[in-house]
């Protein structure tokens, strides 16, 4: 009987039923990430006992401005931005032509079959790819055997084996996006385009690519963001490569200098924020 009434009042109330349905998420979202983040944040601005190792609450900006100051972090913060931007242009690439032939050129069976072998690979292990990419890039690996015929050798580990392995990660991720955008575009358009004297290319170009510019941004957000922030793979096949999650690891394990690493993730932080509002307008945060 109670649940009879409790229904018979929100039936009418849209607002009300709505604001039940966000509440318990919204404040699970603002106590695990909002909150969390926060802390992060402010620990940037403390800092360590040199005696004991203990995190001191005595606020300092001493961290932050070796961050901005030091040489070394400029180079690793150029070093992580151009591996992120390699990434997402090499994904975006792969991605439209496979979205393209799944959404417009596949039939209805081969497309489910299709959508299957690219979501599949996010089933198995991280830590399982990344070491199957070590596998493949070690001297004695399948790309050494193939390329030694042609008297060319694997990459091996380092910036090459690092760009590559995290292309492959990502891939699904923008893949998928990308594939929803041109799902959207009607057939029609690509039939008027044709019967206007349009070839391929230039419906591609002119039609096809403006609609679904909002997809690919969005699929370049998660291989951005999510190289950005990567540290296993670095140093799985990275070699002596370093990120700046490879910094921020080192100085929360190793070094155990808390402050400092959270000043570090104030990098990556930064570069996202300013990303996500260079795209906001394009529409690209509504294909996620």
């Amino acid at each position: 009987m109670t649940t009879h009434r409790v229904s018979a009042f929100l039936a009418p109330r849209r607002r009300l039923r709505l604001a039940g349905l966000l509440t318990a998420p919204v404040l699970w979202l603002g106590l695990v990430y909002v909150v969390a983040l926060s802390a992060l944040l402010v620990t940037a601005f403390w800092t360590v006992d040199e005696l004991t190792g203990q995190v001191q609450i005595e606020w300092t900006t001493e961290n932050v401005v070796e961050v901005v100051t030091e040489a070394l972090y400029r180079t690793v913060t150029l070093r992580t931005l151009g591996i992120a931007a390699l990434v997402t242009v090499i994904d975006v690439l792969i991605a439209v032509p496979v979205a393209f032939f799944m959404a417009k050129v596949a039939g209805p069976r081969l497309r489910h079959l299709l959508v299957i072998a690219v979501l599949a690979p996010l089933w198995a292990s991280y830590l399982v790819k990344v070491y199957s990419w070590r596998a493949l890039l070690s001297s004695d690996g399948i790309i050494e055997w193939v390329l030694s015929p042609f008297g060319l050798h694997t990459p091996g580990y380092g910036i090459i084996g690092v760009v590559l392995a995290l292309s492959y990660l990502w891939l699904p991720y923008v893949i998928m996006p990308i594939y929803a955008g041109f799902d959207r575009v009607p057939d029609r358009l690509l039939e008027a385009s044709a019967d206007l004297g349009g070839r391929g290319w230039r419906t591609l170009t002119a039609v096809v690519l403006p609609m679904i510019r909002p997809a690919i941004i969005a699929g370049s957000i998660f291989a951005f963001s999510l190289s950005l922030g990567d540290y296993i793979t670095t140093g799985i096949v990275g070699g002596t490569t370093q990120m700046l999650g490879n910094l921020v690891y080192t100085n929360v394990g190793a070094a155990n200098n808390l402050p400092l690493a959270a000043a570090i993730s104030l990098i990556p932080i930064g570069i996202i924020l300013v990303y996500l509002a260079a795209v906001r307008r394009t529409g690209a945060l509504r294909s996620l």
